[in-house]
């Protein structure tokens, strides 16, 4: 009887992974639900191609690199941390993933402020509402994640928390993975280039 007890102990899913889990799983639909409708339209709109040959590929491309290399250190962190108990060595990769945090998010506003000067604005045509929609809520998901990121180094700064590096890692691949779907359909999908 104690061993059955033990036994089915031993594979209990603690609460903060089926928390994260939960949530990731929410904002699956979420996104989900916002490439599927996108994808619908652009069926019926091909000249989207056109507009999306406007979008400033190369920061795409180096975004794209920059969240790789943020999931790259993350996975670092965890794996330094976790695996390791290195918290010193944890805590400078974590750091780099917040760089290359911000530094997607400077790259994004430096290609937001060439769009709207283009005059690339939401109102110019659906595509636009999609892409202001879809790149703004990710960019929404990356400072979140930022933040987090912060309040966790913060924590391992006093040597508290390291088992929430999992959490936010797991948020973390999901933004970047996200991005992954974003990138191809708002930046590559394009006929002719800009005009």
């Amino acid at each position: 009887m104690n061993h059955a007890v033990s036994h089915n102990s031993s594979v209990e899913v603690p609460v903060w992974r089926l928390g994260i889990w939960w949530f990731l799983a929410s904002e699956i639909v979420v996104f989900g639900g916002l490439v599927v409708c996108y994808i619908l339209y652009r069926f019926n709109h091909p000249e989207w191609g056109m507009e999306a040959g406007r979008t400033l590929l190369w920061v795409g491309s180096v975004n794209t690199v920059v969240l790789l290399t943020s999931s790259l250190t993350m996975i670092l962190a965890h794996y330094s941390i976790v695996e390791k108990g290195d918290l010193a060595l944890g805590r400078r990769y974590l750091g780099v993933t917040i760089l290359l945090g911000l530094l997607f998010l400077c790259f994004k506003g430096y290609e937001y402020s060439h769009e709207i000067h283009a005059g690339l604005v939401p109102s110019r045509s659906l595509f636009w509402g999609f892409y202001y929609l879809m790149t703004g809520l990710h960019g929404l998901h990356v400072i979140g994640g930022l933040v987090a990121n912060g309040v966790i180094l913060g924590g391992l700064s006093q040597g508290r928390t390291p088992h929430r590096i999992e959490s936010i890692g797991l948020y973390w691949h999901f933004v970047d993975v996200v991005w992954i779907f974003l990138f191809p359909l708002l930046y590559l999908a394009s006929q002719g280039g800009a005009s």
